[in-house]
């Protein structure tokens, strides 16, 4: 009985360890949302949940277009990954991937597939637009140059939207000069864009948010 009741004594224990430290193996990724307040320089040296900082700095990387740090960061979450977290380290791989490299099709794929709604229609055609004005790295030189002279007609033609703008406005108070115009054209041009900027980075964090407490949840 003595050597039973030691047994029982010394596996239990050992058997709770092994419980606990497989508990938090498994669960790493559900770290990501307490890490994504992180600076990126936080994260580097995050140990502990070493595989969730990595998929967080992978998806900041896709977010900054930068497709081959993304992709080094996902592949060093992975080697760190539990396998059982791995199908949706993946995914979320996947869908960060198809955002840095400006494919709107995979990345929609890729977005439904981790069980998130789709990106929007004018999210998607923004991205298009963007592979277009700026294609991916490793791209053609005639691409790149076609790029730059998309984004000149685009610059252009908002201007001159700006310019009519600010004439119609003014209008109604007598009008301005065209020279003028021009400096409030530019003047509408640079609130819209930080408008948009505003409320699209808004928009970026609820969906980060949404995406972490998908993880966190196993789905």
């Amino acid at each position: 009985m003595s050597e039973n009741g030691r047994v029982w004594q010394t596996d239990g224990p050992m058997a709770k360890q092994r419980q606990i430290k497989m508990q938090q193996r498994v669960g790493s990724l559900a770290a990501i949302q307490q890490l994504e307040s992180r600076t990126d320089e936080q994260l580097l040296s995050e140990s502990k949940h070493r595989a969730a900082a990595r998929a967080i700095l992978g998806a900041r990387a896709a977010e900054r277009y930068d497709a081959k740090a993304a992709r080094r960061y996902f592949n060093e979450a992975l080697a760190g990954a539990h396998p059982q977290e791995r199908p949706a380290l993946r995914q979320m791989m996947k869908a960060s991937l198809a955002l840095a490299e400006r494919r709107p099709d995979e990345l929609r794929q890729a977005v439904e597939k981790l069980g998130q709604a789709p990106p929007s229609a004018r999210q998607l055609l923004m991205l298009r637009l963007m592979s277009l004005v700026a294609p991916p790295p490793g791209s053609s030189p005639l691409l790149r140059v076609r790029g730059w002279f998309m984004l000149l007609a685009i610059i252009i033609v908002a201007l001159a939207i700006g310019w009519g703008l600010a004439k119609l406005i003014a209008l109604p108070f007598g009008g301005v000069s065209s020279t003028i115009a021009i400096f409030w054209g530019i003047l509408i041009v640079v609130l819209v864009l930080a408008g948009l900027a505003f409320f699209g980075r808004r928009r970026q964090k609820r969906v980060q948010a949404e995406r972490s407490q998908r993880i966190a949840d196993g789905r």
